[in-house]
C-alpha cells in the first residue's frame, strides 16, 4: 500500500510540475532571469495559488513582456505593435550600412534613427557608383537618399582652394535648392556645400565659387547664368542630382537644363564626353522624364518604384476630404476648417491657383489666424524670413501658390487646404504631400465648386485616393475645437503673470455670473466671436441642413416634399433646397433658411415611420456622374428642353433645345438647337480648352 500510495502521489507531483513549469517559463521570459526560475519552482510547489491568482500573475506578465520588447519608436494600433514599421526599422538600422560614426551622430541629431525605405533601398547603388531613378510618395525621405552615400563617399577628398564641384544638385525652385543645402550641411562636417540661386546678389555666391566647392546646389536659371559667363566650371563634376525633374521641365527648365548637362558632361579638351553618375529622384516620373533621362544615362541604370502597381500616389498617412463651397462663403469657410482642423496651435497651408488669390486670402478679415503669404512675386529675403518664421512657429497658416509644393519638408504640418481641385493633378499629389510627412498623420481638405465637380472625380482616378465628402464645420465642431485652444493657451500663461490679474477677475465675478463671464472670455480669447451655422451641402451661410428618414425607399426627390408638406408650413417647404438622397435610400439631407430652424421644431412631429431631425456631419449620398452635367431651357413659350449634356472624349455636349425650336444652353457653352418637335434632340458639339 505504501508504494501504491507513493506511486499515486509521484503521478500527482508529475502532473503539477507540468502546470508549474509552464507558469515558471513565462515568467521567466519576462524578467529574463534564469537563477529565479528554480526559486520559483520550489515555491509554486510548496504554495499553489488559486486558479484566478495565477491567471492575474499571467496578464501583468505579458504585459511586461510586450513593454519590454517594444521598441520606443514602433506605436501600437489596436493594442498591436505595427509590425510594418518594425521591419522597415530593422531593414533600415543604420548600422547595416557603411555610414561613419559623425554622420550617425549627424542623422540622430536631426531624428533620424534608422534609413526609410527609399533610402535603405537605393543606398548601396548610390554609394556603389550606379545611376539610379527614384521614384517614391511627397514625405518618404527622397533627398537624403542621395545626400547620405554621396557624402560618405566623398568626404575623404582633398580640400584645394578654387576646387571645381563634384557634385551638382540641379531643383525647380528656390525654396527646394536651399532646403537640399541645408540637408547636405546638417549632416556633414567636411564637404563645402554652396547654394546659388535667383533673387540674391551675385558676389557672395560668386566669392563662394573662387574658393572652392564640393557639393553645389542651385535652380537651373542661376547656375546656367554662371555656366555662360565661365564663372562656373562643371568639368570635374562626378554626380549630377536632379530633384523634381519633372517639374523643372514642366516650369520650362527643359532647354536650361540640358545646356547645364551638355557642360558637365563634356570634357574641357573637346567634344569628347564623360559620363558622371546621374540620379533622378521625384514623386512623379512621366515617360518622357525617363526619355530625356536615357540622353545622359548608362545601360545599367537602376530603376526604383516604391509606388508599384499601387494605385494610390499619395503618403498612405494623409486623409482626403473635400467640401462643395461657393466662391463667396470660401474665405469664411476655410476660417474655420482651420480652426476645427489645425486650431490656432498647429500649421496649416493653403493653396491657391494664382498669386492674386493668395494676396486676396491671406489679408481677408475673415481668416481669424495669423497668416502670411509666399509667391513668386515676393522678394527673395522676404520669402525665406516668411519661410523660416513658418518652420520655427512663429506663423501657423501659410497662404501660397506651388512654390511651395514641392520637397519642402517643414515638420508638423496638421493641414493642408486646396482651394480648388487643380487641373494637373500631379500638383495635388505633391501639394498634399506637405503633410503626413515622415509617418506622421495628416488631412487635406480640397474645396471644390458645383461645376468643378467633374475636376474631383479626376483627382480620384489618377491620384487613386477616395475623397470623404464632408460639410463646412458646424457650431458645435468650432466651439469643441475653440475650447481645446483656450485650454492650451491658458497653460501658457506663467502664474506671476495670473496674479497680477486676480483682483480684476474677483471684481468682475462679483458684478456678473461667473459662468457667463467665463464663457464669454474663452469665445474672445478663442476668436469664435461670431460662429454662422453653415449649410453641410454646400457650405453656404444661413442654411441649416436637415436629415429626413422614412422606412421606405425613396427614389426621388418630389417624394421629400411630398413628406414635408405634410406637417409644414407652405413657407417652409417653398423654401427647402438641394435635396440629396442617401445611399440606402431610406434618408434623404436638404437646406432650409436658418431662420426657419423654430418654425420646423414647433410644427414637426417625428412618428414610428418618418423621423425629421438637424444633421450633425454628411451622410453618404448618392453618387451623380460628375461627367454629366444638365442641360438648358428653351427660350421660347413652349419650352421644355430639360435635357442632359455629358462629356466624352475631350468634348461637351448640350441638353436638348425646347420643343418647337427653343435654344437649349448646354453645360459649359454647349448647347445645341433644339428641332421642331424634337423636344430635346442633341446637336452640336464642343471642344473644351
Amino acid at each position: 500500500m505504501a508504494e501504491i500510495s507513493k506511486k499515486k502521489k509521484s503521478k500527482k507531483s508529475k502532473a503539477s510540475d507540468v502546470e508549474d513549469v509552464s507558469e515558471a517559463n513565462i515568467a521567466a521570459d519576462v524578467k529574463k532571469e534564469k537563477k529565479s526560475k528554480k526559486e520559483k519552482k520550489s515555491k509554486k510547489r510548496k504554495h499553489e495559488a488559486s486558479d484566478s491568482e495565477s491567471q492575474e500573475e499571467t496578464k501583468i506578465a505579458t504585459k511586461k513582456k510586450k513593454k519590454v520588447k517594444k521598441p520606443k519608436d514602433v506605436e501600437e494600433t489596436n493594442g498591436d505593435i505595427d509590425l510594418e514599421l518594425l521591419e522597415e526599422m530593422r531593414l533600415g538600422d543604420l548600422e547595416n550600412f557603411p555610414i561613419s560614426s559623425r554622420t550617425k551622430e549627424l542623422l540622430l541629431k536631426r531624428g533620424v534613427k534608422y534609413l526609410f525605405p527609399i533610402q535603405a533601398k537605393t543606398f548601396s547603388d548610390v554609394y556603389s557608383g550606379y545611376d539610379v531613378i527614384a521614384q517614391a510618395r511627397t514625405g518618404t525621405g527622397k533627398t537624403f537618399s542621395f545626400a547620405i552615400p554621396l557624402i560618405e563617399k566623398l568626404k575623404d577628398i582633398p580640400k584645394k582652394s578654387g576646387r571645381p564641384p563634384k557634385v551638382l544638385v540641379l531643383a525647380p525652385t528656390r525654396e527646394l535648392a536651399k532646403q537640399v543645402s541645408e540637408d547636405f550641411e546638417a549632416i556633414n562636417n567636411s564637404l563645402t556645400v554652396t547654394c546659388i540661386y535667383g533673387g540674391t546678389a551675385y558676389w557672395p555666391q560668386e566669392t563662394a565659387i573662387r574658393h572652392g566647392i564640393d557639393v553645389l546646389v542651385g535652380t537651373p536659371g542661376r547656375v546656367l547664368d554662371y555656366v555662360r559667363r565661365k564663372t562656373l566650371n562643371l568639368s570635374q563634376v562626378d554626380h549630377v542630382v536632379l530633384d523634381e525633374v519633372d517639374r523643372m521641365l514642366d516650369m520650362g527648365f527643359a532647354d536650361p537644363v540640358e545646356e547645364i548637362l551638355m557642360s558637365a558632361y563634356k570634357l574641357d579638351s573637346g567634344d569628347e564626353m564623360r559620363s558622371p553618375q546621374t540620379l533622378l529622384f521625384s514623386a512623379t516620373l512621366p515617360k518622357w522624364v525617363h526619355d530625356t533621362a536615357k540622353k545622359y544615362m548608362k545601360s545599367n541604370t537602376k530603376q526604383f518604384d516604391l509606388i508599384g502597381g499601387d494605385t494610390r500616389r499619395t503618403a498612405t498617412t494623409v486623409q482626403h476630404m473635400a467640401i462643395k463651397c461657393g466662391w463667396k462663403d470660401r474665405a469664411a469657410t476655410i476660417s474655420d476648417v482651420i480652426k476645427v482642423y489645425s486650431g490656432h496651435h498647429g500649421r496649416s497651408m493653403v493653396f491657391c491657383q494664382t498669386k492674386k488669390e493668395a494676396n486676396e486670402l491671406a489679408f481677408n478679415s475673415v481668416i481669424k489666424q495669423e497668416a502670411q503669404v509666399l509667391h513668386g512675386d515676393i522678394a527673395q529675403q522676404q520669402r525665406e524670413i516668411t519661410l523660416r518664421c513658418f518652420r520655427e512657429g512663429k506663423v501657423k497658416c501659410l497662404v501660397t501658390t506651388d512654390v511651395a509644393a514641392r520637397g519642402l519638408d517643414i515638420p508638423e504640418v496638421e493641414l493642408v487646404i486646396q482651394c480648388n481641385p487643380p487641373k494637373d493633378v500631379e500638383d495635388y499629389i505633391h501639394r498634399s504631400g506637405r503633410t503626413g510627412r515622415a509617418k506622421k498623420k495628416g488631412i487635406c481638405v480640397c474645396f471644390y465648386k458645383p461645376n468643378e465637380e467633374w475636376e474631383l472625380a479626376k483627382v480620384e482616378q489618377k491620384a487613386g485616393i477616395k475623397f470623404k465628402r464632408i460639410g463646412a464645420p458646424q457650431p458645435k465642431d468650432i466651439i469643441k475645437s475653440s475650447a481645446s485652444d483656450v485650454t492650451k493657451f491658458l497653460d501658457e500663461i506663467s502664474e506671476d503673470v495670473v496674479d497680477h490679474f486676480r483682483p480684476a477677475a474677483k471684481a468682475l465675478l462679483e458684478e456678473r455670473e461667473a459662468e457667463l463671464v467665463l464663457a464669454a472670455a474663452l469665445a474672445h480669447i478663442s476668436g469664435a466671436t461670431d460662429i454662422a451655422c453653415r449649410s453641410l451641402l454646400n457650405s453656404e451661410e444661413g442654411f441649416t441642413t436637415y436629415q429626413l428618414h422614412v422606412n421606405t425607399e425613396m427614389r426621388t426627390a418630389s417624394y421629400v416634399y411630398q413628406t414635408l408638406g405634410s406637417q409644414l408650413p407652405y413657407e417652409v417647404r417653398e423654401a427647402v433646397k438641394g435635396v440629396n438622397i442617401c445611399i440606402d435610400q431610406h434618408d434623404a439631407v436638404f437646406d432650409v433658411p436658418s431662420k426657419f430652424n423654430k418654425l420646423i421644431k414647433e410644427n414637426w412631429q417625428d412618428d414610428n415611420y418618418i423621423t425629421l431631425k438637424i444633421a450633425t456631419e454628411l451622410p453618404p449620398l448618392k453618387e451623380r456622374d460628375p461627367y454629366q452635367s444638365r442641360g438648358g431651357y428653351g427660350n421660347n413659350r413652349y419650352s421644355g428642353g430639360n435635357g442632359y449634356g455629358y462629356r466624352q472624349n475631350g468634348y461637351s455636349r448640350g441638353g436638348g433645345g425646347g420643343r418647337g425650336g427653343g435654344r437649349g444652353r448646354g453645360s459649359r457653352g454647349g448647347g445645341g438647337r433644339g428641332f421642331r418637335g424634337g423636344g430635346g434632340r442633341f446637336s452640336g458639339w464642343w471642344k473644351e480648352g
